[in-house]
């Protein structure tokens, strides 16, 4: 028998009484009991998330000496807990060394520091602006002497303790600590650590959830010890810590190559702990090759923290052989994946849920137009209820307690909400806002979707207030605007477009101040967006309408996986209503409609959902701009369009991106989802203001086009693409 080791990863969710940025005494509290849930499970080494003191999304308020200081003073108390003997702690926090600040693991055994380890390499672009806050540690394999404050040399009985690129060494093994980023660089750190001798990596992420991106991430870390071999410890963070991102969890534990324990993904849980008992012996086995002999022969020493402490020791000792051979993690286990619908019914329903809680309102409020995008929205927040309803059927108390609250009911009152459409019913309200431009279908459709999730629902007519501001404006200006459709302007048909749209969002935050009144209880309610990704990345949408709300689930979601998502969710929710919209023809319903005329969001748009996805894709992922874009989609859609049509629909897309960034500006804070957002907040920095038409690039794109031979008439496939003006 080898040397047995039990390994403890955890994940906190951010709530109000979760992982949250600043919330320096909630943060303490769950870190202590994840330590001491580790302890009772036998582990001897314990890994946090990213920057678990302060939170991760703290942004600029790391520029602030309050948030460090204040990260001392939990460390201080956590260093005095009884909870933290017996076991090596990984915990995070920002800490300012020679009057720089940088992104630090504290390491802790016994009330003493064992080291502050920097990260290396930051994360630094996307939704990350690490490098604003932080200084990369480049001083590779040395340490210096950090001097603690006070307030930890009166726990520690430590002047000084080593800070900087150094391991771990115990008595029976070796500790190598990675952060986050450091996992997705080329060259790893866990590479040459590993050379050196290091077994067991440990690696504390704040890694935000975005559709299909799990795969990648488990990838890597199988990879990291397939060649290498060794023990990897990943942790993350779970929730939301205050802004558009949602972290998803997914703890893992992995031993040369193969995941031996898995945890949540999305998860209500305020602390989940993952833990898996390995035998260092498998590691020393598999690095039994004589290539990997000889790179560790040359490879460069690491500083080594001498700890008089084996991992291996402990409760191990008074249990027999043959009854560990049981807890040992030898197989590799099948990584549980979900689909990209699942992810959209758990992912942006935790988020709410989070959201929901930690901002203390009473519940939800959205327009349900009949169309697809609010009713998937809807269906988000049914989710969230059926999440809540089997938190509480399994007795979650926090979850309970927190239900109670926000519908209103006492602390001692007994209520537990576990039917999720008598929950809807107590914290969603929805609201149909139909004109003379609505149709008796989607007025139907909305009121049967609300019936089928259990929403507090209201239907309404909005005439008489869209009339009087057209009565207003005629009156103040003596001309009075008319739609197209019955001899007016461009300019007066969108002109009425948008003031009923507009109009829509005002009524909106009316019936969500006042709903809870009417109903007898005190608060507000939160107001949900519904416009999707593609609608934002083309600027379909109207400036402060009624996607301008507080928060929008599904902001950085296709229309495609949207489809998908209602599809999924008719069978699994158990909502046969959801076809009715999947049949539907998308419309935004704010003009007339006549004999020749009915209006269609594809046709406004000149372009279809899934080609706004191809140029999102590009554009953003691909880093191509109007030229790049058209020259690979001449190969991609050579086929069966001409270089001359596919000239036009880039051109189309890049002049209406280019006219409309402008709304990216006040776009409401979205879930983010899909790696193309056009989120202006920090994820897409680009101008909102472009040269007309881009005269360059569109000449260049024209000229090429007419060089080319068009090859489109050899393809039999029959594709339908939309043609643009």
């Amino acid at each position: 028998m080898g040397h047995l080791i039990t390994l403890a990863t955890w994940f906190v969710p951010s709530s109000s009484l979760n992982q949250w940025a600043l919330d320096f005494q909630g943060n303490m509290e769950r870190i202590l009991e994840s330590i001491a849930v580790a302890k009772r499970r036998g582990a001897t080494l314990r890994v946090g998330p990213e920057l678990e003191i302060p939170g991760y999304g703290c942004l600029d308020h790391f520029l602030e000496g309050d948030t460090v200081l204040h990260s001392w003073e939990v460390l201080a108390k956590i260093l005095a807990s009884e909870e933290t003997s017996g076991i090596v702690c990984d915990l995070g926090m920002p800490i300012e060394h020679k009057n720089t600040i940088y992104n630090c693991r504290v390491i802790i055994q016994n009330r003493k520091i064992l080291l502050i380890r920097p990260k290396m390499w930051l994360a630094n672009d996307g939704n990350y602006r690490e490098l604003r806050y932080f200084t990369p540690w480049t001083k590779h394999r040395q340490v210096e002497d950090h001097f603690l404050p006070r307030i930890i040399q009166v726990v520690t009985g430590q002047t000084k303790v080593p800070f900087g690129d150094a391991v771990i060494s115990t008595a029976d093994t070796c500790i190598g600590v990675e952060l986050c980023e450091e996992l997705f660089t080329p060259a790893s750190p866990h590479i040459l650590m590993g050379l050196d001798g290091v077994e067991i990596f440990t690696n504390s992420s704040g890694s935000h959830h975005e559709l299909r991106k799990l795969y990648t991430r488990v990838e890597l870390i199988k990879e990291a010890t397939l060649k290498l071999g060794g023990v990897y410890l990943y942790s993350n963070q779970q929730g939301c810590d205050g802004d558009r991102l949602y972290y998803d969890g997914c703890a893992l534990i992995a031993v040369n190559g193969r995941i031996v324990a898995q945890g949540s993904q999305f998860s209500l849980n305020d602390v989940e702990v993952v833990t898996a008992t390995i035998d260092i012996e498998d590691v020393r086995s598999h690095r039994a090759k004589s290539s990997r002999s000889m790179q560790a022969a040359q490879a460069e020493k690491y500083p080594r923290i001498e700890v008089p402490f084996a991992l291996s020791l402990g409760k191990f000792e008074e249990v027999r052989e043959e009854d560990m051979i049981g807890f040992l993690s030898t197989k590799t286990m099948e990584v549980r994946y979900h689909r990209p619908e699942e992810e959209i019914a758990l992912g942006p329903a935790c988020w709410l849920w989070d959201y929901l809680r930690r901002s203390r309102t009473q519940g939800y409020f959205i327009p349900l137009s009949g169309g697809i995008d609010s009713c998937a929205t809807a269906v988000i927040v049914f989710s969230m209820c059926r999440l809540v309803a089997e938190a509480a059927r399994r007795a979650d108390k926090q979850v309970i307690a927190d239900a109670r609250r926000i519908a209103g009911e006492p602390e001692d009152s007994g209520y537990i909400p576990s039917d999720p459409r008598e929950f809807a019913g107590r914290i969603f309200h929805t609201c149909y806002m139909g004109t003379e431009n609505s149709s008796a279908e989607t007025r139907n459709r909305a009121k049967n979707l609300a019936g089928a999730i259990g929403s507090y629902h209201i239907d309404l007519n909005m005439d008489t207030v869209v009339t009087a501001v057209r009565n207003l404006f005629g009156f103040v200006t003596g001309v009075k605007p008319e739609f197209r459709a019955h001899g007016g302007s461009n300019a007066e048909n969108l002109a009425l477009q948008n003031i009923q749209a507009r109009l829509r969002m005002v009524l909106a935050y009316l019936f969500a101040q006042l709903l809870p009144w009417v109903r007898g209880r005190v608060g507000g309610l939160l107001v949900l967006g519904s416009a999707n990704v593609d609608e934002s990345l083309r600027g379909y949408l109207t400036k402060y309408d009624c996607s301008s709300a507080d928060i929008n689930p599904i902001g950085g979601i296709s229309k495609t996986d949207l489809k998908k998502f209602i599809a999924w969710a008719e069978g699994s929710f158990d909502l046969p209503i959801l076809k009715s919209f999947l049949d539907a023809t998308p419309t935004a319903e704010l003009e007339p409609i006549t004999e020749n005329y009915v209006q269609a969001d594809e046709a406004d748009m000149g372009m279809t959902y899934d080609e706004l996805s191809v140029f999102g894709r590009l554009r953003k992922v691909e880093k191509c701009g109007p030229y790049s874009t058209f020259t690979k989609l001449v190969h991609e859609w050579g086929g069966f369009l001409s270089p001359l049509q596919i000239a036009e629909k880039v051109k189309l897309f890049f002049f209406e991106h280019a006219r409309n960034r402008h709304k990216m500006t006040t776009l409401t804070p979205s879930y983010h989802a899909e790696s193309y957002s056009p989120d202006d907040n920090r994820f897409d920095l680009r101008p909102f203001l472009y040269p007309s038409r881009f005269p360059w690039q569109f000449k260049k794109i024209d000229e090429v086009a007419e060089a080319l031979p068009d090859r489109s008439y050899l393809t039999t496939t029959t594709v339908d693409h939309k043609k643009t003006d």
